[in-house]
């Protein structure tokens, strides 16, 4: 065992072996003390941005870094530690200061050592010993600056992720408040529409309860009850036939402008005028106009002036058929509640009374007119959803009578449109035949939505003339549903 003089022997050479150490590893000997100003860094707010991050942050990831490499993926040499601990300890506690710091123990070389890289950087700031940290750390270990980089690669990814998504619910948040403004927009139309068919019918009830009171209790002597139900189906034939009579009203007026317009267009070409005539010429084509919408307005028939003006197109050029399109009578159409017993009646009779109309699909029902006939009826309804539905009237002649269906996609009707619409209707106006050798049509009933799938859509139209009814029961606007149709037509003398 040793004495007392031994260890205080053995004390005093490791006190002399420190004291060298510290002279041969002082801060004269420390490459990286001074302050690396090397490192990339730019300004934005007014804030030291070092590879894309703040000072701050870049510390705190090249400490955890450290940290959690040091020893396995990184290794050091013993004064490089040291000098690494030194700049963390005056970054926490700034400058050394011996009174306030605790006393090191006598065998702990390593503490001594540590001490002493402290001390050695002086009155340097906390922000400089902080930079000193990064910059020893990238100078030392090669894999630190790709390590901070894919960190920032990813700081920018998920702020791009976060923008887009950002920006992804503000769209969301716009769409769905153009398609609330869009609904509202609707609600408000259906609700005036409502409003106005509402006061039309009340209107129309008005003139007409008394006679269909007395009619209703001719038929149904004692039957308070049935004479109710009679009397509403009598007012909702009543109200169909007078709103079809305005859309009829509507399309001749659209016509009748069209073949101005036409007529006015051809006289241009044939006699151009000089910009005065054409001032002094405007004023006796608006009277024409607007006689001619009188005409309409207050006859509820085609102004004989149109007629003059379509005859003196085209000399001695007419037939018994292109007069009578002139002057169609106005259908009647009703509705009847019945409309399960009428689908089962459809079913028992059978044939092809029962049609799938597919989605983007247009039926049209070709019924020639019979020689022991002068009135043509019909009836239709549908399972779940509307169909449109209009009636056509082609001055052609046909020999049989044989109710036939033909089938076509929208595509299809539109290109006929195209390329014959506007055309045709003005020179079925003017009394002459289509150049396209196509017979003349003439509109008894526009194509319109139907709600057939509620009640039975009845209807009848005297014949105007020899030729072929078209029923047109229209599923164009259906992109997805196809709708199951049942009708009946048939005629009576």
């Amino acid at each position: 065992m040793a004495n007392g003089a031994d260890v205080i022997q053995a004390t005093q050479d490791i006190n002399t072996g420190i004291e060298h150490l510290n002279m041969s590893d002082g801060p004269d000997n420390y490459s990286n003390n001074t302050i690396d100003t090397s490192l990339d860094h730019s300004i934005e707010n007014g804030v030291a941005v070092h590879w894309g991050f703040s000072l701050d942050e870049l510390y705190r990831i090249a400490l955890k870094f450290y940290k959690e490499k040091e020893g396995k993926a990184v290794h050091l040499g013993y004064a490089e530690k040291c000098s690494l601990v030194g700049s963390t300890q005056q970054v926490i506690h700034g400058p050394f200061d011996p009174t306030s710091s605790p006393p090191v123990g006598v065998l702990d070389v390593v503490g001594k050592d540590r001490r002493l890289a402290w001390q050695a950087l002086g009155s340097m700031t906390r922000e400089e010993a902080k930079q000193q940290f990064i910059n020893q750390l990238s100078d030392l270990v090669p894999t630190f600056r790709p390590y901070v980089e894919a960190l920032w690669a990813d700081k920018l990814e998920k702020e791009r992720l976060a923008k887009e998504e950002e920006e992804r619910k503000r769209e969301e948040e716009e769409r769905r408040k153009l398609e609330e403004e869009e609904r509202q927009k609707e609600e408000e139309e259906r609700r005036k529409q409502e409003e106005t068919k509402r006061q039309i019918q009340e209107a129309l009830n008005q003139q007409t309860y008394d006679q269909f009171r007395k009619y209703a209790e001719q038929q149904y002597p004692s039957n308070p009850e049935q004479q109710g139900v009679l009397i509403r189906q009598l007012q909702d034939q009543h109200y169909q036939q007078y709103m079809q009579q305005v859309y009829q009203q509507q399309l001749v007026l659209q016509q009748q402008e069209q073949h101005l317009s036409q007529i006015q267009q051809q006289q241009q070409l044939q006699h151009p005028m000089q910009p005065d005539q054409q001032q002094e010429q405007q004023q006796p084509d608006d009277n024409i106009d607007e006689g001619g919408r009188e005409s309409q307005t207050d006859g509820g028939e085609e102004s004989p002036c149109l007629a003059e003006n379509g005859h003196d197109s085209e000399a001695g050029e007419e037939t018994e058929e292109e007069e009578s399109s002139q002057t169609v009578a106005p259908a009647s159409m009703w509705t009847r509640r019945d409309i399960q017993d009428f689908k089962e009646s459809i079913k028992r009779e059978g044939g092809d009374s029962v049609i799938k109309v597919g989605h983007g699909e247009t039926v049209t029902v070709r019924v020639p007119t019979h020689e022991d006939g002068t009135c043509l009826f019909w009836e239709f309804a549908t399972d779940s959803y509307d169909i449109g539905f209009g009636v056509y009237f082609e001055w052609t002649k046909d020999s049989s009578n044989v109710v036939s269906v033909h089938i076509s996609e929208s595509e299809d009707e539109e290109e006929e449109e195209e390329v014959e619409g506007d055309c045709d209707d003005v020179e079925r106006l003017a009394g002459r035949k289509p150049e396209s050798n196509r017979p003349a049509q003439s509109v008894i009933i526009p194509v319109y939505r139907r709600d057939c799938y509620e009640e039975v859509y009845a209807g009848s139209h005297s014949y105007p003339g020899s030729g072929v009814y078209l029923l047109k029961f229209d599923n164009s606007y259906s992109l997805w549903r196809s709708k199951t149709l049942y009708y009946r037509v048939y005629y009576t003398s």
